[in-house]
């Protein structure tokens, strides 16, 4: 007797050789039927057949299914036997909708690298191979379902070989797979000047380039998601005209190397940090430096990691093992502030006077797609940066939304979502929004979001942060008034914590520890180092770090020194203060107006917004000891200051403050800090100290302020990747019935923000 079975699954089931895996499955079961992509890229398949034929395929779906595959949801239906005397793919119903989840980038296969460095390969030296398990998605997608002509790869017919490899269904890795080519049929690459005069093209092009890197010139490559600009990993003279060129003094550039050997030369690998290299996302990895490693200084100036990844395409590839090195910069193609160009003309415009040569190909990059970023924190994994790999994958909520909802995030390293169902889906890697090009990619990317999951904003909720000035607030504000919709706007650190309490599905009441740089209190100070008990619906600041000022506002962050002089005078009248700094070197190092500018600074302290910032404590603690006066990127004197770290068995007396919330004392903690370094103690064990300290203080007021019902510590902020904050913590709670949660699949800088506006904003209105 015969039965028939429908399954919808959902996942990362487009892209990925689902079909043809299905297509084989069928045909080795002896079930008739077909397969096909449904609107949302999800995926349908009706099977029928005797009872044993469709368990076997059944088992053999389980057993055999490839790697790239995600499944999310699986649904099985028993329906009516319709007939069906053969098994085939069928053409996508884009008119179906159910939501899925849009594939992410993935770095290229073991096989196809494989093809491309055989000589007797039709794919030998292919600088865009890829197969049904690798290669570019998202980055290529124009709408979904994921078929060719949805992706930029339309522009790139089959020849006759790559049409007949595409309808064999023996040949498992490009049995209809979307983004197949080759040498014959696909995109091709040519080598310009920075003026745009044709060089050469071909294989030749990524031969010619990878001598140019070695001659000390610098070239602009078009990859996967954008545009890097590669360089010479060891020859000083090149970092630093290309540092001036970019006016980029001091933030680190990323190292992409050949292989795990030569990556173990440079930095010191653990099998958990080889792991996470060779994995399909290939993120950027932060790892310690070997003393021995033959790199120039001006790489990653003040610090003692280096942020390295593997080739994720062939091009990539082809172009390191075409250099002495093995390994060289790239660092995104972009001038400072702005988001990574992705066609010519932007290249053109904005990287000619970075660059010596253009490597470009003619696939046209849909989506901006930067590459991932993360490091370790007491062992655990951090993403500092969500883009290639990771996004646009989802989480589910532990609710099912009553509206869509779209969340604007904040300002710095962000990100949008949107949520629909039980379902949120950040945006990749937007960039700091007060930029105006990465705020119009905020809303370039949410629209992609909400078009290809057909969600309706008039009907939808917006999300936004608490600050009125934010650029993504004020663009929320526009959309909830032209569409007439409601707006919730979640005060900063709770969205930091609600964030993880989604990530982990939780529902319950939590305590938090937000640290961070900068967030709107409701207090209209700013915030930054803050004890929160926290439920989706609401939250209560329970204690936080003393409030300091900043002397004249902005100019505070970008001169740490500021920070400092507020800080110390509390305790040290004009005199005594003008003269420790004057001791110290700090007025010449510090202050680009020398002592003229303390006097000033001196009058403004008491006119000065106040903040509770944890990282403008770190930015004073750095200009004390003499490690960062200047704030060229995001967060430079607290990572330097955790650079300069050496651990050490001494510590501070922690002074809390108790009266209707708990304060840290910072001040003690500064003032003991200049204690120690006027005794001569080593500036490395003072910066290891005054971090351990903070989270150690933060982490008693989370115990005392706890109540018999929380069972879990979560931590979030940018400051919460601190190796010494969050040991402080650790050894804080750890005689304690808390257990300590930090983010893992999300930022916890602001890039995570938009996932707790969406878990706030969808309690708040249920």
């Amino acid at each position: 007797m015969l039965k028939a079975v429908k399954i919808v699954v959902v996942g990362i089931v487009q892209g990925v050789g689902f079909r043809p895996f299905i297509y084989r499955v069928a045909t080795k079961s002896r079930v008739n039927g077909y397969v096909k992509n449904i609107g949302g890229s999800a995926v349908e398949i009706h099977i029928e057949g005797r009872e044993e034929d469709i368990e076997k395929f059944l088992e053999l779906f389980n057993k055999e299914k490839p790697d790239a595959v995600y499944l999310e949801n699986i649904q099985l239906i028993d329906v009516a036997v319709e007939g069906y005397t053969t098994f085939r793919i069928l053409e996508s119903d884009p008119l179906t909708h159910r939501s899925s989840i849009i594939p992410p980038d993935f770095s290229i296969c073991d096989d196809c690298l494989k093809e491309v460095l055989d000589p007797s390969s039709r794919f030998h030296l292919y600088p865009f191979h890829s197969c049904a398990y690798c290669g570019p998605r998202y980055s290529m997608i124009e709408k979904i379902p994921y078929d060719r002509e949805n992706t930029s790869m339309r522009d790139f017919p089959l020849c006759p070989r790559c049409l007949e490899e595409y309808h064999d269904p023996n040949n498992a890795r490009r049995f209809h797979a979307q983004g197949i080519s080759c040498l014959e049929c696909g995109p091709r690459i040519t080598l310009y000047t920075r003026d745009y005069e044709y060089v050469i093209d071909g294989y030749r092009a990524v031969e010619y380039a990878g001598r140019l890197i070695n001659e000390g010139y610098i070239v602009a490559v078009k990859g996967l998601g954008g545009y890097h600009i590669a360089a010479s990993a060891t020859l000083d003279d090149v970092l630093k005209r290309l540092r001036e060129r970019k006016k980029r003094p001091s933030k680190p550039f990323a190292v992409m190397v050949l292989d795990i050997e030569t990556a173990s030369k440079l930095v010191k690998l653990s099998s958990e940090a080889i792991e996470i290299l060779r994995s399909r996302e290939k993120p950027i990895v932060l790892l310690d430096v070997c003393e021995d490693a033959k790199i120039s200084r001006l790489v990653a100036p003040g610090l003692k990691q280096l942020g390295i990844f593997l080739p994720y395409t062939s091009l990539h590839y082809l172009l390191l093992k075409n250099t002495y090195d093995k390994f060289a910069v790239m660092t995104s193609g972009n001038p400072q502030g702005e988001p990574m160009c992705i066609d010519e003309e932007c290249a053109k415009n904005k990287l000619s006077n970075f660059v010596d040569y253009f490597l470009v190909h003619n696939r046209r990059i849909v989506n901006r797609v930067d590459d991932s970023v993360v490091r370790f924190t007491r062992g655990r994994i951090s993403i500092l940066r969500r883009s290639r790999g990771y996004a646009p994958m989802w989480s589910t909520l532990p609710i099912k939304l009553e509206k869509p909802i779209i969340a604007f995030g904040a300002m710095l390293q962000s990100a949008g979502a949107v949520g629909f169902d039980d379902k949120v889906v950040l945006t990749q890697y937007i960039g700091d929004v007060d930029e105006y090009y990465c705020f119009r990619d905020l809303e370039r990317y949410l629209k992609f979001l909400i078009d290809n999951y057909r969600i309706d904003v008039a009907s939808s909720i917006i999300a936004a942060d608490m600050h009125p000035r934010y650029p993504s607030t004020i663009l929320a504000e526009e959309w909830a008034k032209n569409y007439n919709t409601e707006i919730y706007k979640v005060q900063h650190h709770w969205a930091h914590i609600a964030s993880v309490m989604a990530e982990y599905g939780l529902q319950e009441e939590v305590l938090g520890i937000a640290v961070d740089g900068v967030g709107y209190g409701l207090d209209k100070t700013i915030w930054g180092g803050e004890v929160l008990r926290v439920s989706y619906e609401e939250f209560e600041r329970v204690g936080h770090l003393e409030l300091q000022p900043m002397p004249g506002g902005d100019l505070a962050v970008k001169y740490p020194a500021r920070m400092l002089t507020g800080i110390l005078s509390k305790k040290l009248d004009k005199d005594e203060l003008i003269d420790i700094l004057r001791k110290l070197k700090i007025i010449q190092r510090g202050f680009p107006r020398g002592e003229k500018e303390v006097q000033l600074v001196l009058e403004q302290i008491y006119h000065s917004p106040m903040t509770s910032s944890t990282g403008r404590v770190l930015d004073a603690a750095s200009a004390l000891l003499g490690i960062c006066f200047e704030k060229t990127y995001e967060g430079e004197p607290a990572i330097r200051l955790e650079a300069a770290s050496e651990k050490c068995y001494e510590a501070f007396d922690v002074k809390i403050h108790y009266s209707e919330k708990a304060v840290l004392d910072t001040t003690s903690i500064i003032m003991n800090a200049l204690e120690m370094l006027l005794e001569g103690v080593d500036t490395g064990k003072i910066a290891y100290i005054i971090q351990k300290t903070i989270g150690y203080g933060l982490g008693l007021i989370s115990i005392k302020t706890a109540r018999r019902r929380h069972r879990y510590l979560l931590l979030s902020g940018g400051a919460a990747v601190n190796e010494y904050i969050v040991e402080g913590v650790e050894e804080a709670v750890k005689e304690s019935s808390l257990e300590l949660l930090l983010p893992r699949k999300y930022p916890a800088n602001d890039g995570g923000i938009a996932l707790g506006q969406v878990a706030i904003a969808a309690h708040q209105h249920s």
